[in-house]
């Protein structure tokens, strides 16, 4: 019986042998976990906020080169990573490998981020149109022109009746456009006073958005009509995120701000020092993280604004931060990704890409995709 245990032993332990030597090997948490980040930071609300942990350490798992910087944030769904880039070509690329299984051409830089939603994904271009593409395929399925370029990530809501999606899209135009998901049909218009630069929030009933005219715009998504107005400041060069009917956002004239939207009251603001917040927040149940063109990442309380922490890169931060558990992720114009602790803002990892990283990162299933002005897709993921 001791001779058969063992003999039974040594076969499995030449098979494992075997498996190993042809290529196969036991698969890490990235590769295992199912990632998910369809959309510019997650989900509607624009919340920033990863469900996902990373793994204790990072590793460089793959690079894709496209024809021009990347500035566009990827999204991620099905297997695959979807983004755009200068080249006006968005790009997806399989997950595991890197490898481009599609690409579509539009007139124009892509500085977008793609929305995947239901077999499809949605992109704007600096050609000013809207578009619609099988996610399978990048085929064509139709596009909508506004009178000039999209540069905020699309986002989505269902109809008030429940039996249709809306795509909704910011443009230089000065309009919110809502159009049909299944044909790219419009459906409202709603007309701000000056260029709309970030995406828009979906929460609760409402879409909450700001851009160069100064104020932040509360509208029912029923029917496009304005709900609140609130004057902001300055021009709002990012995207606001919208969590439990408060609208967190930072101003060219260096402050942050937090809005309660049925109020239309600005409950907090948080200024540190005469620079502009271009980056869209991360909102945690406590703390809110954003980068500032003072080159360096604040976190302040949800509740009253009060510094908690910053910490000091070598470049603006354009970048959004995500939070991931207990870690923040973030890139810099200094040329490098950060993770950084959320509950002291202390370095624990970084990665020298060498070009400004304004795009924001993905975080999801342990993977970490982000662009660079390099050009150049990166991804990283816990050690295979």
């Amino acid at each position: 019986m001791i001779m058969d245990l063992y003999n039974r032993l040594m076969v499995w332990s030449i098979l494992a042998t075997g498996l190993v030597l042809a290529g196969f090997r036991p698969a890490s948490a990235a590769d295992a976990s199912p990632a998910v980040w369809p959309m510019y930071r997650g989900e509607p609300g624009l919340r920033g906020v990863s469900r996902d942990r990373l793994p204790a350490s990072l590793t460089l798992r793959w690079t894709c080169k496209t024809g021009g910087p990347v500035k566009s944030s990827p999204a991620i769904a099905n297997g695959r990573v979807f983004i755009g880039s200068d080249d006006g070509l968005l790009y997806a690329l399989d997950l595991a490998r890197g490898s481009t299984n599609w690409h579509f051409k539009t007139e124009g830089s892509i500085e977008s981020s793609p929305l995947v939603l239901e077999g499809r994904v949605y992109v704007g271009s600096s050609d000013a149109w809207l578009y619609c593409v099988e996610a399978a395929t990048g085929k064509l399925v139709w596009k909508y022109q506004t009178e000039d370029r999209i540069l905020g990530a699309p986002n989505w809501v269902k109809s008030p009746a429940g039996d249709a999606t809306w795509i909704l899209a910011g443009s230089y135009d000065f309009k919110l456009h809502c159009v049909a998901a299944a044909t790219g049909q419009r459906v409202w218009l709603y007309e701000s006073g000056n260029y709309i630069n970030g995406a828009p929030a979906v929460s609760g009933g409402w879409t909450a958005f700001g851009g160069c005219d100064a104020i932040l715009h509360v509208i029912s998504l029923a029917d496009g009509k304005e709900v609140k107005a609130v004057e902001a400041g300055a021009y709002i060069a990012g995207s606001a995120a919208v969590v439990d009917g408060r609208a967190y956002f930072g101003h060219y004239d260096n402050e942050f701000l937090c809005v309660d939207l049925k109020a239309g009251k600005i409950l907090w603001k948080y200024k540190d020092r005469e620079f502009p917040y271009f980056s869209s927040p991360a909102v945690g149940d406590d703390r809110v993280v954003f980068g500032g063109r003072d080159k360096r990442v604040h976190c302040v309380r949800r509740d009253t604004g009060q510094k908690l922490w910053v910490f000091a890169t070598r470049g603006k931060v354009d970048s959004s931060p995500v939070i991931s558990g207990s870690q923040v992720v973030v890139g810099s114009d200094d040329g490098r990704l950060y993770v950084l602790g959320l509950a002291d803002g202390k370095e624990q990892w970084s990665y020298e890409i060498g070009q400004p990283v304004t795009g924001s990162p993905a975080v999801a299933g342990g993977w970490v995709i982000l662009g660079s002005e390099d050009g150049q897709v990166y991804a990283f993921a816990g050690k295979p």
